[in-house]
């Protein structure tokens, strides 16, 4: 018997051998609704109408629908990006900012809400505020300029992206805001003995220790917008998003077709596979500067 065995009490063994009972609801979760789902779009993605075996649905789906790839993945990089800018931005204002002393739990409180706000809901209000009768189109009509007649519109893709831009920038905000604690008040003091100036102390410490995170955050914002369909869906029902060409396929408006939308969501997993692996390994190195 090792030292460190004979020294454990025999209820403290126990309770460590018992522990894992707590993760069998969450993994019959993750199996019903996560795995055994992904199993199944991936194996209808290779199926044909007469229930062969095929890869046309696959190859097909990158050929024929380009045109909503390419939608989906340039609405996602600029929201992305936007995002990472003013999510970082108003993270590091919150961060540093001592008075009001509220004013960082204002902001925590309110991103981890707008983080996960989306759907109907979202699109309904920015159809009341910016819609063609919304409150804030008809102010700026009534002061001599219509959005509508400058080429505005909540219907096209400036208009989808002005609506990610709701929930995006707050989760930038909550991915960035533990990455900026870790900004020690040491590192810019021996900056500034050494000689460094603000330029320099960004360029050397405080940019290379925010990077992981910033990147990461970039592609957890790709991913959350990619993969975003209601709120897309609720203000344009025709956008060439894969998305909306999914869930058009999939309600039986196209017969004869039955692998494509499939194949179109199999790529679709693989792109978030893709973005939230990265974002994954981002975020473990960015947690080092953390501790």
């Amino acid at each position: 018997m090792s030292p460190s065995s004979a020294g454990t009490p025999p209820a403290s063994r126990e309770r460590r051998g018992w522990a894992w009972l707590g993760l069998v609801p969450f993994l019959a979760f993750l199996g019903l609704f996560l795995l055994l789902p992904t199993v199944g779009v991936i194996r209808k993605a290779f199926i044909a109408n007469d229930g062969n075996f095929t890869s046309d649905g696959f190859t097909s789906a990158i050929t024929d629908e380009r045109p909503a790839f390419a939608n989906s993945i340039k609405v996602s990089l600029i929201t992305a990006a936007m995002g990472v800018v003013f999510g970082t931005t108003i993270a590091y204002a919150a961060a540093t900012a001592r008075r009001p002393k509220w004013l960082r739990s204002a902001v925590s409180a309110f991103s981890g809400v707008a983080a996960n706000m989306g759907g109907i809901i979202l699109a309904f209000l920015f159809f009341t505020l910016l819609g063609r009768q919304g409150l804030v189109t008809k102010i700026l009509t009534d002061n001599g300029w219509n959005p509508y007649e400058s080429g505005f519109s909540l219907n096209d893709f400036s208009g989808i992206m002005l609506v990610y831009m709701y929930f995006q920038i707050p989760l930038m905000v909550l991915v960035t805001l533990p990455a900026i604690d870790g900004l020690k008040t040491s590192w810019r003091e021996a900056s500034a003995n050494l000689g460094g100036t603000t330029f320099t102390y960004w360029r050397r410490v405080g940019l290379p220790v925010l990077a992981p995170s910033m990147m990461g955050g970039f592609l957890l914002l790709f991913a959350n917008a990619y993969s975003a369909f209601a709120t897309a869906y609720a203000l344009n029902t025709q956008a060439n998003l894969v998305p909306i060409k999914i869930s058009f396929f999939l309600q039986g408006d196209v017969t004869g077709r039955s692998p494509l939308p499939y194949a179109l969501a199999t790529w679709m997993i693989i792109f978030m596979a893709i973005s939230m692996g990265g974002y994954l390994i981002l975020r473990k190195r960015a947690e080092r500067w953390q501790r």
